[in-house]
C-alpha cells in the first residue's frame, strides 16, 4: 500500500513512488491529480516529523513532491499568478451548522452587513514559485496543499481522510508537547 510505502521513509520505493505521483499530478487530469492529492495529509506529516527530527537528508523526494504540488497550483495554465478568495459566510442566513435566531446580538451584526450586501472577502496570493522550504515560507506552501486537499475533500477515499485525522491529531499534540515542554523544562504531557 503506498500510505505504508510513504510513512516508511527510507524504503527504495519513497523515491520513484514521489516521482510518480508528480507526474500523475502534473498530468493535468483531476482524476489522476486527486490520486494524488489523497496522499497528501500523509506526506506532509511524513515531511513535519523529518524536519523536526531534523533528519533533512531523508525528506528530499517528500519534499520535491510538495514544492512541485505547490509551484503546480499556484499558477493558471497559462503561467499567470493564481489569487484566491474565499467569501466566508455569512451567520444571518441559516446553514446546516446553525440557525441565526440562536446566534443573538452577532446575528443583527450580520443582518446589518448583508442588507447593505457587504460581504467578507479573504484574498490569498498571489504567492511565490518556491525551490525549497524555509521556515519563513513553510506555512505558506503548507497552507495552498492543504487547501487544493480541501478542494477535493469530497473525492477522498476513507484511508486519506483517516491519514487527515492523524495529521491534524498529531500536528495537535506535537504543538501541546512543545508548549508543555517550554512552560515546564520537561517532556512528559500525560
Amino acid at each position: 500500500e503506498l500510505f505504508n510505502v510513504i510513512h516508511q521513509l527510507h524504503t527504495e520505493f519513497l523515491e520513484p513512488v514521489c516521482h510518480q505521483l508528480f507526474e500523475l499530478y502534473r498530468s493535468g487530469e483531476s482524476r489522476l491529480q486527486r490520486f494524488t492529492l489523497q496522499f497528501l495529509p500523509e506526506l506532509i506529516w511524513c515531511y513535519l516529523n523529518i524536519i523536526s527530527c531534523r533528519d533533512l537528508q531523508s525528506s528530499g523526494c517528500i519534499e520535491a513532491l510538495l514544492l512541485g504540488i505547490y509551484n503546480l497550483e499556484i499558477v493558471t495554465k497559462d503561467g499567470q499568478n493564481k489569487v484566491l478568495s474565499f467569501t466566508i459566510p455569512s451567520l444571518s442566513k441559516p446553514s446546516v451548522f446553525h440557525e441565526p435566531s440562536s446566534i443573538g446580538s452577532v446575528a443583527l451584526t450580520e443582518a446589518a452587513l448583508s442588507q447593505h450586501g457587504l460581504t467578507r472577502v479573504v484574498y490569498s496570493g498571489p504567492h511565490a514559485q518556491r525551490e525549497t522550504f524555509t521556515a519563513q515560507n513553510r506555512f505558506e506552501v503548507l497552507s495552498v496543499l492543504l487547501h487544493c486537499y480541501n478542494s477535493a475533500l469530497s473525492f477522498m477515499p476513507s484511508a486519506s481522510l483517516q491519514s487527515l485525522c492523524h495529521l491534524c491529531s498529531r500536528a495537535d499534540l506535537s504543538v501541546r508537547q512543545h508548549y508543555f515542554m517550554q512552560k515546564t523544562g520537561t517532556a512528559d504531557l500525560y
